[in-house]
């Protein structure tokens, strides 16, 4: 390695500039990001990929303490995807990042015939996806775990928020083939109205039981979810939250489970209702006989709007307030919640 990059540990450091700790980007970094500051710290075989967006994808710490491990493509997603699948057949364990659209869009064709079909080792991350930025319709991924999910041999993972992202991450690295991982924005953050289980591939987590409904829910709606249960629990209905953030592997055990536990279900996720988390649950659903009514909160068919993601997602009907009247519905208790729901 040149640049002033010498082992340790088994990776490698910067000479110029010390030991990540040393440089305080355990600081700078954020939890996604320090996971991969850890993991290439044991790992020399690790490398980063980026589309000219490593500010946005939190890989800025990484390119600084392992320039010879980070790679920058420029804005040509196709490239990236290329690039990092020459890197994996070279023996290489490749993180590649940029937006969530860009990848399941413009780089869908080459991911499908040079990462997925030989099963590189190339794990896919699709930054800022669903409603979680102010990009508008271009720039914003409400497809993208409709497409990750039909690609066969693709893992596809949506994180609740920054802190699961990250043990996500130590998960997919550890995995020895192709990963699609969604990476919510530093800033977003579930609200942790109950102590988050950590994240375990393939399985669901039962974050808080009840008797009435079963919320399902993915990506940042879990915390959304919990702010529901907690309304709809004022108002006598008591909801049970199940996390669903590995979307490919399904675990339709457990939705099946909660399914005939409560009887009714609403689903929350950021992505359009249409190819996501709802036809997860269906699909489980339906394979294991299991017939309960139940209301999808999500994206409806449309290009969402140039907005905040608060604002969006409240025109769009996916806030906490409209998962409690969904719940509602399903229940067919009338009446509001005493407390109100923010949205």
């Amino acid at each position: 390695m040149g640049n002033g990059a010498t082992r340790n540990r088994g990776g490698f450091v910067n000479q110029h500039t010390g030991a990540a700790a040393a440089m305080g980007l355990r600081t700078k970094a954020g939890p996604w990001g320090q996971a991969l500051l850890d993991a290439a710290a044991e790992r020399d075989d690790i490398v980063a990929v980026s589309a000219d967006l490593k500010k946005y994808t939190d890989l800025t710490a990484f390119a600084t303490c392992y320039p010879d491990r980070y790679v920058e493509v420029g804005m040509a997603e196709q490239n990236l995807v290329m690039t990092a699948a020459g890197l994996a057949r070279a023996g290489l364990t490749v993180v590649a990042t940029t937006f969530a659209a860009f990848l399941a869009r413009r780089a869908l064709d080459f991911a499908i015939m040079q990462i997925a079909l030989p099963r590189a080792n190339v794990k896919l991350i699709g930054a800022t996806p669903g409603i979680s930025a102010t990009f508008g319709p271009s720039h914003t991924a409400i497809d993208d775990l409709a497409v990750w999910r039909a690609v066969p041999n693709m893992i596809v993972i949506d994180p609740a928020d920054p802190a699961e992202a990250a043990q996500a991450l130590t998960v997919a690295l550890d995995y020895d083939g192709p990963v699609y991982l969604r990476q919510p924005f530093n800033r977003a953050s579930a609200r942790r109205t109950v102590e988050m289980p950590p994240f375990e591939l393939g399985k669901a987590a039962l974050l808080r039981d009840g008797a009435d409904v079963g919320i399902i829910a993915s990506g940042d709606r879990v915390g959304e979810a919990l702010i529901a249960a907690d309304v709809l629990a004022a108002s006598g209905v008591h909801a049970a939250v199940l996390r669903v953030s590995t979307l490919k592997p399904f675990d339709g055990d457990a939705v099946a489970d909660l399914a005939a536990r409560t009887g009714r279900l609403v689903t929350a996720e950021n992505h359009s209702v249409i190819g996501g988390l709802f036809s997860a649950v269906a699909e489980a659903l339906a394979l294991r006989g299991v017939g309960v009514p139940a209301r999808p909160v999500g994206v409806p068919d449309v290009f969402p709007p140039f907005g905040s993601p608060e604002y969006t997602a409240d025109i769009l009907g996916m806030s906490s307030r409209h998962i409690v009247e969904a719940a509602l519905v399903v229940t067919g208790v009338e009446g509001q919640p005493k407390e109100t729901a923010r949205g």
